[in-house]
């Protein structure tokens, strides 16, 4: 019997020229693969990553949504200030430059103050009502029990009223008394003639606009201390000037966040 012929293998087709669109077509599926990889890719989130990335953000906003605490450094506006027209950001930045302002006040008036000698006898403080100079110790700048200036009382006002009077901010001038026995009525009558007396003097003497001061005398009704020993006595015989800030509300609420960001800047 005789051997199966084999048959003979076919000869490929010839490649035509009008084909040559498939290697483009597959270049183009493969860049299509190569992108839903990608895509897939994106889509999928790692979800620890993506809770400490919201957690930073919702701190730097001022709200908190986790017990971790976001160490970064920055002034975080609280929740009542901000809103999504970005308000609170604003009066933040209005803040920062009224902090600013009353900062150049207070370091004037120091220099005129170590001019003369008596820096020492006058505190400074910032806070949301604007700079508060306080004049403390009944015996440096009124005699006890009485509401006449001391020389020394004189020349202090003398150092800080001329920085005040070229601006428009408004004074409050407000007087203090230790809980004592006076020769006065009460200590409201006492701390009230204190505050006029340095009223009048910045007025009549220094220049200040009449307009621009008011006077109120607070008798002992706010110590800055429990107001038991003599030492503690001679602290609440004060006299504050206060140079209350022109700011809204709403930009005065975040002096202290705007001073205690510039504190920690320096």
């Amino acid at each position: 019997m005789s051997p199966r012929r084999r048959r003979p293998l076919k000869k490929p087709a010839p490649f035509h020229v009008d084909e040559r669109w498939a290697v483009s077509y597959m270049d183009m599926i493969t860049v299509l693969f190569c992108l839903f990889v990608v895509l897939f890719a994106m889509s999928t989130v790692d979800q620890n990553k993506f809770e400490k990335l919201r957690n930073s953000l919702a701190t730097g906003f001022g709200t908190t949504v986790t017990q971790k605490i976001d160490t970064a450094n920055g002034t975080v506006v609280p929740p009542d200030q901000a809103n999504k027209d970005a308000e609170g950001f604003a009066n933040l930045d209005l803040a920062l430059k009224e902090v600013d302002r009353l900062t150049s006040l207070e370091k004037q008036m120091e220099a005129r103050l170590a001019e003369r000698g008596i820096q020492q006898d006058v505190q400074f403080q910032i806070d949301e009502r604007g700079l508060t100079v306080k004049l403390v110790g009944s015996q440096t700048f009124f005699q006890p029990d009485s509401s006449d200036l001391t020389v020394r009382a004189n020349q202090v006002l003398d150092a800080v009223t001329p920085v005040v009077v070229p601006t428009t901010l408004e004074v409050s001038v407000e007087g203090h008394a230790a809980n004592l026995i006076t020769g006065y009525p009460s200590v409201w009558e006492l701390s009230s003639e204190r505050a006029t007396k340095v009223l009048r003097y910045m007025v009549e003497r220094d220049g200040l606009p009449g307009p621009r001061v008011g006077a109120t005398g607070y008798g002992s009704s706010r110590p800055s201390n429990p107001d038991q020993t003599e030492a503690e006595h001679e602290q609440n015989r004060r006299v504050d000037v206060v140079v209350l800030s022109d700011q809204p509300e709403a930009v005065r609420a975040l002096i202290p966040e705007a001073l205690k960001a510039r504190t920690q800047g320096k």
